[in-house]
Parts: structure tokens; C-alpha cells; sequence
């Protein structure tokens, strides 16, 4: 009984100790979000400011404007505008695909699905000059059309995730429903969908964090101001002409608030669709 306590309460310290390493570098930033640039350029370790700037930095970082950058306010509307359309869109484009693999039998399903996870496997350096091309020459750069329309054709991923939910649905619901008179979008749209609500919101969740967090995709495609996101705007605090670090810390406090609210409003769901690829078929 002794060693069984000792086991856990060491279990428990190196878990406490683990968290503690990962928290720090975040409350850094929330505190340095508070200090004036002189503290944080003196490599003072005290987590409180002797002179708060908590105002000055937060109003500097979500209004203030230059002729690099505009304030964050407009960079968050622009990354929800994305990351909101791609939830929508890749929650039915990749539903729809999965429901397909999942429950509709047809020649050759399992070759293209194949081929579809075989897509995974494509880094997407290999596709981003081709996919430049041919958005430049339809003439739609410098706009939010290129990171908005490739989210309604599904992704790969998302697909696979879905589809081994769709499996574990018992197959007796769609006969059922096909008795009672319900067409193949029915059962997929009154049958499935409100079954999958766990594996549909895990898809949401996951697409809107990476959207959000996409920095390559706008520096890409995205040329003005007024069209930059979040990601894209944190880039352009650091310049040789501006270089304020308390401005910075508090830019970054606020593009993570909607990640940390997501995160705490879906953790569980999060935590369960890390183990639904690893669901089969019986």
C-alpha cells in the first residue's frame, strides 16, 4: 500500500512538474503583456510590472495603425471570416464524402479510398506553387477566395476521421429509414448527421485551429492591409522601425483567447476524436 502511494504521488509530481514547464512560456507572455519594453529588454524575471502598461499595450495592439500594419481588431475579424466559413464547409464536404465511403457500396470504394488516404501522404509543398498558378491566372490572389473555396471539397483527414465514425452506426438505422421511404441524403442528413454530433464537432473544432493558426496560406495569397489575419498580422508587429515587445505579448494573449475557449468548450470531444482513427469496422 506504501509503494502504491509512492508510485502515485511521484507520478503526480513529475506530471505537475511537466505542466509547469509548459505553462511558464505562456505566463510569460500574459505578464509581459503588462510590462514596458524596458523591463522585458532588461531580462527581469519578476512576473509583475513595477510600472503597469496593461492599457497602453492592449490599445496599442487592437487599434493602433501604421503604414505596415492596421490594428488587431480588423486581422481577428478577417481569421474568424475563414475559420468559420471553413468549419461550415468542411463539416459537410467531409461529411458527405465519409458518408458515402462509409455506407454506400460501389465498384472500386475501396481503391479510391486508398487513393484518397494516399493524399495524406503528398507534403503540401509539393501542391502550393501549382495551386499559386492556377489562382493567379482565375485572378483570385489577394482575396479570401483561395483559403475559403479548397475547404468545400473536404480533406482528406477530415474524411477518414468521419468515415470510421460513420462505421461504428449501426447499419440497421439506414434500412430502416429506407423502409419508411427516406432517400440516401436523407438517411445521411436525419439519420447520421445527428448520430455523428461528437465526430462532426471534433472536425469543426480541428479545422477552425488550423485556419486559424495558418500563417503560410495568407502570406501566400493575401496582399493589403485591410486583408490580413491573425497569424499574418502577429508577423508584422516585429519591425526594424517598431519593436515593441509589450505590444506583442499582448497580441499574442488575444489571438490565443478563442483557441483557449474552444479548447475548454470541447476539450472532451477533442480528447475522443484523438482515438477515433483508430476505430474499425467489426
Amino acid at each position: 500500500m506504501a509503494m502504491r502511494v509512492l508510485r502515485q504521488t511521484v507520478v503526480y509530481a513529475l506530471i505537475l512538474v511537466l505542466c509547469a514547464m509548459v505553462l511558464v512560456p505562456f505566463v510569460w507572455m500574459v505578464t509581459g503583456s503588462g510590462k514596458t519594453k524596458e523591463e522585458i529588454a532588461g531580462g527581469e524575471l519578476s512576473l509583475w510590472s513595477g510600472k503597469p502598461q496593461w492599457k497602453d499595450n492592449y490599445h496599442d495592439a487592437w487599434w493602433y495603425e501604421t503604414r505596415l500594419r492596421l490594428g488587431m481588431g480588423q486581422y481577428f475579424l478577417n481569421s474568424l471570416l475563414i475559420a468559420m466559413t471553413a468549419v461550415l464547409a468542411q463539416v459537410f464536404s467531409s461529411s458527405l464524402v465519409a458518408y458515402g465511403f462509409a455506407r454506400v457500396r460501389f465498384r472500386g470504394r475501396e481503391a479510391l479510398f486508398l487513393l484518397l488516404l494516399a493524399t495524406m501522404m503528398i507534403p503540401g509543398e509539393v501542391t502550393m506553387i501549382p495551386l499559386f498558378i492556377i489562382f493567379r491566372k482565375i485572378g483570385w490572389t489577394n482575396s479570401f477566395l483561395p483559403l475559403i473555396v479548397p475547404q468545400f471539397f473536404g480533406s482528406a483527414f477530415n474524411i477518414f476521421l468521419l468515415r470510421q465514425f460513420f462505421m461504428t452506426i449501426p447499419r440497421e438505422l439506414d434500412e430502416a429509414a429506407q423502409i419508411d421511404g427516406c432517400s440516401r441524403f436523407g438517411v445521411y442528413w436525419r439519420i447520421i448527421l445527428p448520430l455523428s454530433a461528437p465526430a462532426l464537432i471534433v472536425t469543426g473544432i480541428f479545422t477552425f485551429l488550423w485556419n486559424w493558426k495558418d500563417l503560410l496560406g495568407p502570406l501566400i495569397y493575401l496582399d493589403s492591409l485591410e486583408s490580413r489575419t491573425v497569424s499574418l498580422g502577429l508577423s508584422y508587429l516585429l519591425t526594424p522601425t517598431q519593436n515593441e515587445p509589450g505590444v506583442i505579448f499582448a497580441a499574442a494573449t488575444l489571438a490565443l483567447i478563442p483557441v483557449l475557449v474552444l479548447f475548454f468548450i470541447g476539450q472532451r470531444y477533442i480528447t475522443r476524436g484523438i482515438t477515433l482513427s483508430a476505430t474499425t469496422e467489426k
